[in-house]
């Protein structure tokens, strides 16, 4: 019932914006509404100031963790942080509020301040060499490639102590990203959190333009043609990795798993455990594969109906944005609302030392905060708006660059397939996981 309803609704959603929506909307409306000026120089001055250093401080804290703490992920303040207060948290407040990572990362604060002080001393802050273009966002890509198969592919993603080992990397890269190119190009090209982050803020209807907070309409600010290269590839990645989380759960895969760990489990458990961890990269690979070319397919047939005269996978690519968002909120909301207050305990004792520097050791998180129909509610009204917007997104690009009204109705026949595939997919992931 819900494989078809999803399918309907998005049908019926098709129709709707052949027979109403028929000029672009999103890009003229993405200018938004400027908020108070005092407002925006307090966010953006000493507010932001604040925050980055808090988020220092923060940051210093759980690496501290990771390294000296208790080696039990659940003592340890460090798992719960990256996996689920940041990597779950994150996109979250970028969807209400905006490109808000700019304060809160860690790396760009550092960075920022290392620049100020330079300038005081009276040196040029200038990178060492200029970023190549036809690089792209694929350093990105690889950088978020490589914590998703560290959180899916690794043995024990929750060891303190290689988690530290993988912040202390990412933070060498990071922090020598921006001094070699620049603090903006590293984040917009190199930086795969920040990346992330500022495409999920592209749906947020709070923007930072020309120095002044924005009001505008959610989605507005994913109108336009995505021409960085590797940027398809980078989204695909995000979205793809979270389809295979949800298949290597499911019984088929954890019983290939067993076997192909069973001969080894006893006399050579680590070659067990490496073979799992190869199996598992092997899968995450093609999870990415598929949904890179099932989006490179569905463009390339839709620009058969109409005889484009260029590749249409960067004018829709923006489409994806929210069909990843959604695909991480279905799979891992109630993983955020559970596991995430685990964080208040954990914050006066980050350390698992017995510490109770807040008051708040003995906070007992509720785990039946959600029952089963309320997850699966969520999951499946998500995974369907989400792709609705997705198809809202590319209709609108298509009404944009076709004149033609019957050439962008012909445009879109292939993206409506392929909403519907990933619509199906995920659901069907997760009524198997």
């Amino acid at each position: 019932m819900f494989y078809w309803g999803g399918a309907v609704v998005l049908v019926v959603s098709f129709i709707a914006l052949g027979a109403l929506w028929q000029t672009p909307q999103l890009e003229r409306r993405s200018i938004g509404r400027p908020l108070g000026g005092g407002l925006s120089r307090l966010v953006l001055g000493p507010v932001r100031i604040v925050v980055q250093a808090i988020s220092v401080v923060l940051f210093l804290v759980v690496l501290a963790a990771a390294l000296v703490g208790s080696s039990d992920p659940f003592e340890n303040l460090a798992p719960t942080w990256v996996f689920v207060i940041f990597w779950l948290g994150l996109p979250l407040l970028s969807l209400l509020f905006g490109n808000v990572w700019r304060a809160l990362s860690p790396w760009r604060a550092l960075a920022d301040a290392f620049v100020w002080v330079w300038e005081r001393l009276g040196r040029e802050a200038r990178p060492l060499a200029v970023y190549p273009e036809r690089f792209g966002r694929y350093p990105g890509a690889v950088a978020l490639l490589a914590f998703v198969a560290l959180e899916l592919c690794y043995s024990d993603p929750s060891n303190p102590r290689a988690l530290a080992f993988a912040i202390a990397l990412y933070s060498y890269v990071a922090l020598f990203g921006m001094l070699a190119f620049g603090r903006r190009s590293w984040t917009e090209r190199g930086e795969g959190f920040a990346i992330l982050f500022a495409y999920i803020a592209r749906i947020a209807p709070l923007v930072v333009r020309d120095g002044r907070i924005r009001l505008r309409i959610p989605l507005t600010g994913l109108a336009g043609v995505e021409h960085v290269p590797g940027s398809v590839l980078f989204l695909a990645v995000a979205l793809g990795s979270v389809g295979f989380d949800g298949y290597s759960r499911t019984t088929k895969w954890q019983d290939l798993a067993a076997r192909v760990e069973a001969p080894y489990i006893l006399d050579r458990p680590g070659t067990g455990e490496l073979l799992v961890s190869g199996l598992n990269l092997a899968g995450l690979l093609l999870g990415i594969a598929l949904v890179l070319l099932a989006f490179l397919a569905a463009c390339a047939i839709a620009r058969s109906t109409v005889s484009a005269p260029r590749p249409l996978a960067p004018e829709f690519a923006l489409s994806l944005v929210p069909i990843a968002l959604v695909y991480a909120v279905a799979h891992y909301f109630s993983l955020f609302v559970i596991q995430g207050q685990f964080v208040v305990p954990l914050l006066s004792d980050p350390f698992g030392r017995g510490w109770d520097m807040f008051g708040t050791a003995g906070v007992q998180p509720n785990l039946g905060v959600l029952g089963p129909n309320t997850i699966w509610y969520v999951q499946a009204a998500s995974l369907v708006l989400g792709h609705v917007a997705g198809l809202t997104v590319a209709h609108d690009r298509a009404v944009t660059i076709f004149r033609d009204r019957q050439d962008a109705l012909r445009s879109q026949y292939a993206m409506l397939a392929l909403m519907v595939v990933y619509t199906v997919g995920g659901l069907w992931l997760l009524s198997r996981g």
